[in-house]
């Protein structure tokens, strides 16, 4: 049995599309993809598109997970960055820089241009900042700021310092800002649910309520449900931290962290200009961050404390609220009407873990908290490998990731440890 939405803002507030059924019956398709999130619904479309005739599974809803309950935020930022430009000059050599750099913008014009083409109506808007949490973040944002108009990005991006900060945000705890007026907010769940509905208008075939219990492999792996089966060429495990396909070959590799966010009541329309003017994505320079931003009917929604043992808080409200507070003191009392929780898959070296378990059967995960943009960026390419050409796949397949020889369990305490030192850290930077 498929569970619903949790009780979020996105799901109470998504748009009514024709429901997808589920998998009753035997079906036989070029490329089959276990899992409805953004990689596996992205890639859907690129397939459509190209006219390949293709199937997606979804355990319980479309975007059932962190595609439905993540901060909505598309930014140029890349977890693991410098990592992957060390990892990838095996591949690229002097060109990986280059590489990382476009790979920031690319799933930016992937959204923009789908939203445009389909139609979708899912309260995209431009601009954000990034804030320095303390004066010695401010050069580590000197630093980004530099970089963006070494690339020709000078009519796109603002830095602030000071009281100038306020004027943008309006709170005290800032000590710098960097606005990007190419980078975007969205209602994620909507989005998602216009690329669903795109990829079926393309001829795509989209279940729900049908979780893989089983692959069985060989020359063209099939895809085995409670009531139904897939035939297909080609496999795409895109499940992220939420499926547990594949063990042998997976296991160890990405550990799920808990986010938690909540949303105000709708704020009178004085005060959320009061305290975003700009209408702005925000988020802080701190290794465990505060993220936010307004949604279309003026609530703050607002995101803190990610919890990488993998547990979820008990009560997300007792967390956020002095977050909240902290932040804009003006909002104190405020009335929170969503809090939710979901699991984003981590990579302990932060590099989308892109590869094969079986010659014809593909796996995509590891976002690392930065999965609306970059799932869009793994989908083309993924879409692309699955057509032939791999050769921005096998950029990524080329990375060597840790990988724990523990489960789930004992990964997560691993991790939740490194980020307590690494915190520890931050406290003298």
């Amino acid at each position: 049995m498929a569970e619903s939405y949790c009780k979020s803002y996105y799901a109470a507030t998504a748009n009514k599309i024709d429901g997808f059924s589920r998998l009753e019956e035997s079906i036989d398709v070029d490329v089959a993809i276990v899992g409805g999130g953004f990689t596996g619904i992205s890639t859907a479309v690129e397939l459509a598109e190209r006219g390949v005739r293709v199937a997606v599974l979804e355990a319980n809803r479309i975007a059932w997970g962190a595609s439905s309950r993540n901060g909505g935020q598309i930014t140029g930022s890349l977890s693991g960055d410098r990592a992957m430009e060390k990892q990838f000059r095996r591949k690229l050599g002097k060109d990986a820089a280059d590489f990382v750099w476009k790979l920031r913008w690319r799933g930016h014009e992937i959204i923009r241009r789908r939203v445009e083409k389909y139609a979708i109506a899912c309260d995209l808007k431009f601009g954000h900042m990034q804030a320095a949490y303390k004066p010695s973040h401010i050069a580590e944002l000197e630093a980004m700021y530099q970089a963006a108009l070494d690339h020709g990005m000078g009519d796109e991006v603002q830095f602030v310092r000071g009281p100038e900060v306020e004027g943008i945000i309006g709170t005290k705890i800032y000590h710098a800002g960097l606005v990007n007026r190419r980078n975007m907010h969205v209602h994620s769940l909507n989005l998602c649910l216009g690329e669903a509905n795109a990829a079926r208008s393309l001829g795509a075939r989209i279940y729900e309520d049908s979780r893989v219990e089983k692959i069985n492999y060989g020359k063209r792996p099939e895809l085995v449900t409670a009531a139904g089966r897939v035939r297909a060429d080609k496999v795409l495990l895109a499940g992220n931290a939420y499926h547990r396909l594949a063990p042998a070959r997976l296991a160890g590799m990405l550990f799920p962290a808990s986010l938690g966010i909540v949303t105000t009541e709708p704020l009178p329309e004085e005060l959320a200009r009061a305290i975003n003017p700009q209408d702005l994505a925000v988020y802080d320079t701190r290794f465990v961050l505060d993220y936010y931003r307004l949604t279309a009917d003026k609530r703050l929604l607002f995101g803190s404390g990610t919890n990488y043992t993998g547990k979820e808080t008990r009560n997300i409200e007792d967390v956020m609220r002095p977050a909240i507070e902290k932040t804009f003191p003006q909002l104190k009392g405020v009335r929170i009407d969503f809090g939710w929780q979901g699991q984003d898959g981590i990579s302990i070296n932060r590099i989308p873990q892109l590869g094969k378990v079986a010659a014809n059967v593909y796996y995509a995960q590891g976002y690392s908290g930065h999965g609306v943009a970059t799932s869009h960026i793994i989908g083309e390419i993924m879409a692309s490998a699955l057509c032939g050409d791999s050769r921005d796949f096998d950029v990524f397949a080329c990375a060597r990731h840790w990988r724990m020889p523990v489960g789930r369990y004992l990964g997560n305490q691993a991790l939740a440890i490194g980020m307590w030192y690494f915190q520890q850290l931050e406290k003298f930077r």
